[in-house]
């Protein structure tokens, strides 16, 4: 019977369901794309891992079956750029997933995110950079991701270039077996991810349960009616339960709607740097189906407890007489029970072993859950004491004095994401040092560097640079082993120190040195190894160069140690190093020596200048298409720990869409409730400004409230999870500042855009009825 008065209610009714099912159906399609996140990160890894180009091992030779790939990756404007050279060697050459064949010299296959982007007017500076025809696309089994930047390129030689960082010689794609060397995960890690799941999916939960309660007050009014012709308490119970279910199913349909479009549309959008293709997200169908059955089982269960407090009899609702006062005993319980579940755990760190994952999530959704109980009675408390105003003012207090429940359900779900956000700030900024290590890089000195590959005269290339837009100055030096045996297969040297080539100007920052000139060679003391160049550079000795580039190969070049050699000191070199090494200026040395030297060039920039770094890595591109130009940071942050970060800012934007579309969809329904309340008063002569006052301030109030509650439960978690870690308690301010001030804007922007339909609603003619 429930089911029926909610599908065939008439229009009143239909509102009412459509209402509750956008809610609902919001809410559920989160929950599907969550479900989904597990599936969508295993296949961008299985494409990652599918397209691997280096098999590690011996060196092969030359067969029908040999791919020479290189990497020729670069960045544009903050976008990595996935980028190989290929050269196939043979007709059974591997071919790379998402080609159906190779680009010839000259010509590239591209991603479909990179066709749009070199064809657009942002794409000028990178067009310079890859100098190819496109004359193809890379299927979606090539990429892991739609918005993905990618290109294979076709070359020419490239087998002269094999070494053991950019070129290889394959005969297959994808990572060779490497478990046995896969590193556990961290326990730290592992909490972090419990804490994000956690506090991302319980506002999602909170507005579900707000939503099934749409119309709360009509539909009591119709139970009553229910009442006076013979239906009983525990009947009129079933039947609100039956309404709820019918507009929980209707949202699971909404709900897979929303998730199907939105999966359509995820192929268009990246967050945090972060695109998958719609193929990706699939639910997984155990967790679909604990959707399915666990929101409208909540529905109902949810509704039962709300008339808990409702007396419905025959002659109208008890509820609008003077209510019973919340209790705040059993509200108390909820988040000192989460602080029990946690405190055990508190000091454990990362030495003793993994955190109990079942305290973890208990003890954080107990603490959520303790803001959403706390809440309704923290608004009444203070609304019953407040007092005179405008008549705005008035008008928005008695409301809120009347009936503080609806006002604090609109709050809960903003309150459970902004608490759960402060913790997880404050415990991202706790631990981020553990996975922050300095670089030891003068970035003061150097912001930039590009690193040539072995053979590339290097010397010439400093000039270009310096006439590059955006440098001011560049040094450029030239680096390999020196040796007192061969390198290559078998034993190599017993004994190697650094050999480093440069102008005397480019050798000065790194040594002290006494008057030089082209011609002359050094020792350099001072720093690590100089025992290694007392005994080796001792004139007229023979020492061995290497000239393997890392294969095991190469030519043997052999250099003997000159009469004449000066001494210096080392000092703290440009990447923060300081080391005793030989230095030589280029009259010194051979043509053969030259070609054993792997080329540096370091770059003080003018990083105001428009796009200074593309121009470098342009320039870069020109010398070399293999040439790697990197921007220079003082620290650098561990891969899994920035993976984890990417992702909850992308679960947080999520949250905060459907949190405000949810507010939105609430603010809607409760102005429609009092619909003919606010024509009434319009009649009378209140002013539209006044009711639109009304209206904001019974937002702010609640919202306030909401935001200072949820500020000290989210400080207070934040504070044992920090503990729990073996971290300092600190606090970060401005974020705390900026996480409430996002869900306040997020309110304010749900309250705004409800305006246009209050002016809707403030007319005489709302009064009509039949």
């Amino acid at each position: 019977m429930g089911v029926r008065f909610a599908v065939t209610g008439g229009r009143e009714g239909w509102i009412r369901m459509l209402l509750t099912a956008v809610g609902v159906g919001l809410g559920v399609a989160l929950l599907l794309l969550t479900t989904a996140i597990p599936n969508a990160l295993a296949v961008r890894d299985q494409r990652n891992e599918a397209r691997q180009d280096f098999t590690y091992g011996p060196h092969r030779a030359k067969a029908a079956n040999t791919l020479v790939i290189s990497h020729a990756d670069t960045t544009y404007h903050g976008k990595d750029v996935r980028g190989r050279l290929v050269e196939p060697e043979g007709p059974r050459a591997p071919l790379a997933p998402g080609l159906s064949t190779y680009p010839a010299p000259g010509e590239m296959v591209v991603s479909p995110a990179l066709k749009d982007l070199l064809g657009s007017g942002e794409g000028k500076l990178l067009r310079e950079r890859l100098p190819y025809r496109i004359a193809g696309t890379i299927s979606e089994s090539g990429l892991v991701g739609s918005q993905e930047l990618a290109y294979y390129a076709g070359a020419t030689n490239l087998a002269s270039r094999i070494d053991t960082y950019r070129t290889a010689r394959i005969t297959e794609f994808g990572r060779p077996d490497t478990s046995s060397s896969t590193d556990p995960m961290d326990p730290v890690l592992i909490l972090l991810v419990l804490v994000v799941f956690a506090v991302l999916l319980m506002p999602v939960a909170v507005f579900i349960a707000t939503a099934v309660r749409f119309g709360g007050e009509r539909r009591d009014r119709r139970l009553a009616a229910l009442r006076l012709v013979g239906s009983d308490s525990r009947m009129t119970r079933r039947i609100a339960a039956g309404e709820a279910l019918a507009g929980a199913l209707v949202g699971l349909v909404f709900g897979t709607a929303f998730f199907l479009l939105g999966r359509e549309l995820a192929g268009s959008v990246e967050i945090v740097g972060i695109s998958v293709f719609p193929s990706y997200l699939n639910p997984s169908p155990a967790l679909a189906a604990l959707v399915a059955i666990a929101v409208p089982a909540a529905a109902v269960l949810v509704t039962l407890f709300a008339l808990r407090g409702v007396v419905i009899e025959p002659l109208g609702v008890v509820r609008t007489a003077k209510p019973t006062r919340r209790r705040l005993w059993w509200r108390l319980l909820l988040p000192l029970g989460g602080l029990a579940c946690l405190t055990p755990m508190v000091g454990q760190g990362r030495n003793n072993g993994n955190f109990n994952e079942y305290l973890v999530i208990g003890g954080v959704l107990l603490l959520l859950v303790g803001v959403t109980a706390l809440l309704p009675w923290v608004v009444e408390a203070v609304v019953a004491r407040l007092g005179r105003g405008g008549i705005a003012w008035q008008l928005a207090v008695r409301r809120l004095q009347l009936n503080s429940g609806t006002a604090a359900r609109m709050v809960n779900g903003i309150a459970v994401a902004v608490a759960g956000a402060i913790a997880m700030q404050m415990l991202f900024a706790g631990v981020e040092g553990d996975y922050t290590r300095s670089t030891a890089k003068d970035t003061d000195r150097v912001q930039m560097q590009v690193s040539l590959p072995q053979g590339v005269p290097f010397l010439p290339a400093a000039e270009k640079f310096a006439t590059t837009e955006g440098v001011r100055k560049a040094v450029s030096l030239g680096s390999t082993d020196l040796g007192d045996g061969r390198f290559g297969p078998g034993k190599g040297p017993d004994n190697t120190v650094g050999l480093t080539v440069g102008t005397c100007a480019s050798l000065r920052a790194v040594a002290d040195l006494p008057a030089c000139r082209d011609g002359d060679v050094f020792t350099v003391t001072g720093g690590d190894r100089d025992a290694d160049v007392t005994k080796l550079a001792r004139p007229g000795r023979t020492l061995h160069l290497d000239a393997s580039n890392g294969t095991g190969g190469g030519p043997d070049v052999v250099w003997t140690v000159p009469g004449d050699l000066k001494r210096g000191r080392a000092l703290d070199g440009l990447t923060g190093i300081k080391e005793s090494r030989v230095l030589m200026t280029p009259a010194a040395m051979s043509q053969r020596m030259s070609a054993t030297l792997t080329g540096s060039v370091y770059l003080s920039m003018d990083m105001s200048a428009p796009d200074a770094s593309e121009h470098v890595r342009n320039t870069a591109a020109r010398i070399d298409p293999l040439a790697n130009a990197i921007v220079w940071s003082a620290t650098e942050r561990s891969q899994r720990f920035t993976s984890i970060r990417t992702g909850t800012f992308a679960g947080a934007i999520c949250v905060l869409a459907l949190i405000g579309a949810s507010l939105l969809v609430s603010q809607l329904e409760q102005l429609r409730e009092r619909r003919k309340l606010l024509s009434s008063l319009v009649a009378f002569g209140t002013r539209r400004r006044t009711l639109s006052m009304s209206v904001l301030w019974q937002t702010a109030i609640p919202i306030a409230l909401g935001l200072l509650l949820a500020s000290a439960v989210g400080l207070t978690l934040g504070a044992v999870l920090l503990k729990m870690v073996g971290a300092t308690v600190g606090v970060d301010w401005p974020s705390v500042l900026s996480l409430t001030g996002a869900g306040a804007a997020v309110v304010l922007t749900v309250t705004a855009l409800s305006l246009p339909p209050l002016v809707r609603m403030m007319r005489p003619e709302g009064l009509r009825t039949e």
